[in-house]
């Protein structure tokens, strides 16, 4: 009920599908050149090369920032515990005597990562995709971006530095449904295979992206049909305004589109976060980003009558990010069911998620925080059962197998057991 309360952004992805379908059956036909030549015609520059030489990563690595070399070290640091301590082990289960159950953890054996340019190079994605995956053991990593002109038909270098960092070395000059398209088909030329297909593609990107992600999806495995960055803050009159409009105004900085909501039971607070909101964006970089993010229909105030209120409207809403700036803010996020991730109290910005908090910003948009999850080290990763029955253990069960194989007129399934127990 209350999700409807509040509008998102108008999105049309199946719209979006009639473009991208083309794009996606041309590169299915023409392998490397169709994606060199969609790069050309969206992107207004054509690579040397689809694949990035390993010496413009090395040179990107080393014209990196040292201070930004160290935030991205500290990052990776941070993610690595996380997701080594959320990664599943093969466990066996004890059925009966002589029947074992396994349940085996096996990683992706190639995935395609991808990250977008866009308005900003954003060197944190490269970190929340490929730590995930370098910890659940995928032995074959791809990461694609867009090609620059700036950069003579590289991705942005701050990029190509990251994937270098990261000891990735598979780097495509690829962005949009043709990066995609090339990694759920493969891409080959003359001269042999250029990309191999993947079994997994991750990483946000805009309604294009996404549209590619749902036509190609089958093909591949995908995580999620990432849109528009959103967050959400319920606060109380104790919440400091400042910190809740520089909140709402860091994900507005991300696109025109982004959603930004306030709710709260305070009127106080309410127009206390307004006033806050007209005096810091006037010095904001990105203002007129920002203004028309949050003058967009995506993004409002809502008004509750208390905080019992506030956790029904976020449920329902179920943003990408939540923030809690209540009183009992632990007592409040204990009682979200829906959203991709919560930053609880006043000083755990969303921000802080996106770059360092140790958690991964890739995260289940347009509402779908309330039946999907964000990337982690999970998506990596398959279950396999294995099973292993001796002849003792197979005769113990084997009559309850014929019978629920004739309950089903299936008989044959059930004569493959008598086989072997009738001897």
């Amino acid at each position: 009920m209350y999700g409807a309360a509040v509008p998102r952004a108008a999105l049309d992805v199946e719209h979006a599908l009639a473009a991208v379908r083309p794009i996606c059956d041309d590169v299915r036909e023409r392998g490397t050149v169709a994606v060199l030549d969609a790069g050309e015609r969206f992107d207004g520059v054509r690579p040397a090369q689809l694949r990035v030489p390993a010496s413009e990563l090395a040179a990107a690595l080393a014209g990196l920032d040292p201070d930004i070399r160290s935030a991205l070290e500290e990052s990776i640091r941070r993610l690595r515990v996380t997701s080594e301590r959320e990664l599943e082990h093969s466990l066996t289960t004890d059925v009966a005597t002589g029947a074992t159950v396994e349940r085996r953890i096996v990683p992706m054996q190639r995935v395609g990562l991808y990250v977008p340019g866009g308005l900003a190079p954003l060197i944190s994605t490269v970190v929340m995709n490929a730590v995930p995956a370098q910890v659940a053991g995928v032995p074959g990593i791809a990461l694609a971006s867009p090609p620059q002109v700036e950069f003579g038909g590289l991705p942005h270098p701050s990029i190509l530095a990251a994937c270098a960092l990261l000891g990735i070395d598979e780097v495509y000059a690829a962005g949009g449904a043709q990066a995609l398209a090339m990694f759920a088909y493969g891409a080959a030329s003359d001269d042999g295979i250029d990309c191999r297909p993947v079994n997994l593609i991750t990483g946000p990107g805009n309604i294009y992206v996404a549209a590619a992600k749902r036509h190609l999806q089958g093909t591949v495995s995908i995580d999620s049909e990432a849109g528009p960055t959103e967050i959400a803050v319920i606060a109380d009159r104790s919440a400091d305004a400042a910190f809740v409009a520089a909140d709402l105004i860091s994900q507005a900085e991300h696109d025109p589109m982004a959603a930004s909501v306030l709710i709260t039971d305070s009127e106080t607070l309410a127009d206390a976060v307004d006033a806050e909101l007209a005096a810091q964006i006037g010095s904001a970089k990105h203002a007129e980003r920002i203004r028309t993010a949050l003058e967009g229909v995506q993004s409002a105030t809502v008004l509750v009558r208390d905080v019992d209120q506030a956790v029904d409207v976020a449920n329902g809403y179920a943003a990408e990010h939540l923030e809690v700036q209540t009183a009992d803010s632990s007592a409040v996020a204990a009682r979200i069911v829906n959203a991709g991730a919560i930053f609880v109290g006043p000083f755990t910005p969303v921000s802080l998620g996106d770059y360092a908090a140790g958690s991964n910003h890739v995260l289940p948009t347009a509402g779908c925080a309330c039946h999907s999850s964000g990337l982690s080290v999970r998506a990596f990763c398959r279950n396999m059962h294995v099973v292993t029955y001796s002849d003792a253990a197979l005769r113990e069960v084997g009559d309850h197998v014929v019978t629920l194989a004739e309950a089903e007129n299936l008989p044959s399934h059930g004569a493959a057991v008598s086989v072997r127990t009738s001897r």
